[in-house]
């Protein structure tokens, strides 16, 4: 029986996994200089969780995501999604009630959708996200795009776009939303019947929609911008501003929506512009929110956030050939010759180690000539020799790989001699 992966799940080997591993790496770093926590939360939830933060309507909820009943009759859910398990842990663990605000979390985990797996996009796949809760200030949000984008930027990505919208507050997506339902109501028999029934749910999801994309109706839709009431324009002014003082480019497009009940004000999305990416542009997403933490229980507050998937980002160095710069070289290969040989080199292998200094030795009974080659497959920098004339000599043949050259070193400043080998010196 050929037992494989689950359809939409991969295995990350290494060889890739030191790519995966440079860029958590990466993304954490920049998160500790924007002085975001890292926050670690179940990988499943109570169901209600997502039906009450995500939505009943979106498509995540109705179609994607993976719930199942336990052996206690509760029904549980994989996350499909970071934002929602963040603020139930803000709530349940009372952090709003911290004198230190706003709460500035970021995650990084394996989420779960159901839907049908392209390049890129996986039933079980892997996300960073970060979420700024309790503050209503435009500045937390531009400090999130400029996150958002650093986070591209500094791993090397050049060719980018940020899309940037105002969902405006509750009033003014009540207007937009009773003037979409007038726009596309004479045409509901036209729609694909996703959208008709997100006519009478979320009609701003309409604009979202593959399917009907090219109907007529589209082009004519009413635009959010002109439903905003004077606090989300000045709102979204503030927004801007604030990328233009730190010279962040952006295109506002007022066609763009979140798929998510519970973004309002500031939407966005940052999209690969490089050749080659895929008919699939957009690498991240994300906005800010407000009645999701009263959703799940807790006082009304507001919060910001995005999410990206680290499959689709590797995609995008991909496409801008970025190299990555990850070290796959060993230090120290360890050759040993004779039984007496091979137990002293374990022992001084494990204190090599212990010391901070990455080692390998043969643990296949190799004659020395195949030993040598399996350091140079490796890539190993240097080769440690010990035969039973070195261990009678005390010594030990120390051979840098790249220049060939041979040295004895004394068995006990062999640890010594390996460090300053390795550092320069330093």
């Amino acid at each position: 029986m050929s037992m494989n992966a689950p359809r939409g799940t991969q295995d990350i080997l290494p060889g890739t996994s030191e790519k995966w591993q440079y860029v958590e790496e990466q993304l954490a770093d920049l998160c500790r200089r924007y002085h975001y926590k890292e926050i670690r939360t179940p990988i499943f939830e109570h169901t209600e969780l997502f039906q009450r933060g995500v939505g009943d309507s979106t498509d995540i909820v109705q179609k994607e995501m993976y719930t199942f009943e336990d052996r206690g009759g509760r029904s549980i859910t994989l996350r499909p999604e970071g934002t929602a398990s963040v603020v139930r842990s803000y709530v349940q663990n009372k952090v709003y009630g911290l004198p230190n605000q706003p709460t500035k979390y970021f995650y990084m985990g394996p989420m779960f959708r159901y839907e049908r797996p392209q390049q890129g996009r996986m039933r079980q796949f892997v996300q960073f996200g970060i979420e700024a809760l309790g503050s209503d200030d435009p500045a937390i949000d531009a400090e999130v795009l400029s996150l958002a984008l650093n986070s591209y930027r500094e791993l090397g990505l050049q060719s980018l776009k940020l899309v940037v919208n105002s969902l405006g507050d509750q009033e003014s997506r009540e207007a937009h939303r009773a003037a979409l339902v007038r726009h596309f109501d004479p045409h509901r028999e036209e729609l694909c019947a996703d959208c008709q029934v997100r006519l009478d749910q979320n009609p701003l999801r309409v604009l979202d929609c593959k399917k009907d994309r090219e109907h007529p109706a589209m082009e004519t839709a009413p635009s959010i911008l002109e439903y905003l009431n004077d606090y989300s324009k000045d709102y979204f002014e503030q927004v801007k501003q604030y990328l233009d003082v730190m010279d962040i480019d952006y295109v506002v497009d007022p066609n763009l929506v979140r798929g998510l009940d519970y973004y309002n004000h500031t939407a966005f999305e940052i999209m690969s512009e490089a050749e080659g990416f895929g008919a699939i542009t957009t690498l991240s997403g994300g906005g800010r929110y407000t009645g999701l933490v009263q959703e799940v229980g807790g006082p009304e507050t507001s919060g910001i956030g995005f999410a990206m998937s680290i499959e689709r980002l590797l995609m995008a160095l991909e496409a801008e050939n970025v190299e990555l710069p990850t070290d796959e070289g060993l230090d120290v290969f360890f050759v040993s010759l004779g039984d007496e040989a091979n137990r002293t080199a374990v022992k001084l292998t494990d204190e090599l180690r212990r010391a901070g200094i990455q080692v390998d030795k043969d643990y296949l009974g190799k004659k020395m000539k195949a030993q040598f080659k399996a350091a140079d497959r490796l890539g190993s920098k240097f080769v440690l020799v010990l035969g039973d004339q070195e261990l009678e000599n005390g010594v030990i043949n120390v051979k840098n790989m790249a220049s060939g050259e041979q040295q004895e070193v004394a068995l006990d400043s062999i640890i010594e001699h390996m460090k300053n080998e390795l550092t320069g010196g330093k």
